[in-house]
């Protein structure tokens, strides 16, 4: 169990508060993914073909994405060779650690977010609508602030007019000023109006809705488009970060989102919600392995504060928690 103990003494060098929140958080892909695996190996004695294939099934049913799954039994199965594994117990150690190595791959980047040191950091939320966006970026408003950070929303999703409302309550909520216009306004102005504003008010981040319909992707296209280049032209080298939101809990459907997205802006970041509603929290390896993009927050819960950095060794411990602490 070296690896667990590696990865509990990682842990404990952070605030507990997050790593309960981690733990609480994916307590149902816990139940469901790791009490299955833990099921396989009081199955199986030894590691064989059976039990790889049962383990491969375990893994997409968790999410994790068919090919992503492929490479990861590859690689555990190279990995029995190397290390000579003959029982199934000595897995557990060496699926969480591989967990780890696929999130990571060869990008070794933190998840944090691309903030400006001086000047306006300007954040682009992108996503279909119901995917929780305009409740994460009130989320975030309030992290933003309790660091310490000046924040400005921009309502930028100007198709939908509850969509302003809403983004208004979250505004009131957080005590942070919404730049608005009109239901049906065009939003590369309402990006313009933002920017002006945040400049003069000095503000140190501006966080930016965008409408959130899929169903014309070359209008979808098109706009957003237009709001970048609003956005560069009146601040050079922003949106510093183009954050695609995702409901956790639409699985495969996440996935081909994020296609779209990744086609029709430069996504640099995920925002995973409601990973803490769904058993199948594998997604989080599957969007990393195969559209390489970082998942950069996650939503753990309902609370304000329950929006977080995702760390893969945060990620694994939720996984494997009641492995780590014996």
């Amino acid at each position: 169990m070296n690896f667990f103990k590696k990865l509990k003494e990682k842990i404990t060098q952070q605030t507990d508060a997050v790593t309960e929140k981690f733990k609480q958080g994916l307590s149902k892909t816990r139940d469901s993914f790791t009490g299955r695996v833990n099921d396989l190996i009081a199955r199986y004695r030894k590691v064989d073909e059976e039990f790889f294939e049962e383990l491969e099934e375990i893994l997409i049913s968790a999410d994790v994405g068919v090919t992503t799954v492929m490479e990861l039994i590859d690689e555990l199965k190279m990995e029995v060779k190397r290390r000579n594994i003959q029982e199934t117990k000595e897995m557990q150690a060496v699926i969480s650690e591989k967990l780890v190595d696929i999130y990571r791959g060869s990008h070794d980047e933190l998840a944090t977010l691309n903030m400006q040191p001086d000047g306006l950091t300007v954040i682009l939320f992108v996503g279909v609508n119901g995917v929780g966006k305009t409740t994460t970026i009130g989320k975030l408003a309030y992290k933003l602030k309790s660091e310490g950070k000046t924040v400005m929303l921009a309502a930028g999703d100007t198709f939908r007019a509850g969509a302003i409302e809403q983004l208004e309550v979250w505004g009131e909520r957080v005590g942070v000023e919404v730049i608005k216009q009109s239901a049906g306004s065009d939003p590369a102005a309402v990006m313009y109006d933002a920017i002006q504003a945040a400049k003069a008010r000095k503000v140190n981040v501006l966080l930016c809705d965008t409408a959130g319909r899929l169903q014309n992707k070359v209008n979808l296209m098109k706009e957003l488009e237009k709001v970048k280049r609003v956005i560069e032209r009146e601040i050079p080298g922003a949106p510093h970060e183009v954050l695609l939101v995702l409901d956790a809990t639409t699985g495969q459907n996440a996935m081909s989102q994020a296609k779209i997205f990744k086609e029709a802006t430069n996504v640099t970041g995920i925002v995973l919600t409601k990973l803490d509603g769904t058993a199948k929290g594998g997604i989080v390896l599957a969007i990393r392995n195969e559209l390489d993009i970082p998942v950069k927050l996650v939503g753990l819960g309902e609370k304000m504060d329950d929006l977080q950095e995702f760390d893969p060794e945060q990620y694994v411990y939720g996984l494997f928690a009641n492995l780590v602490e014996e």
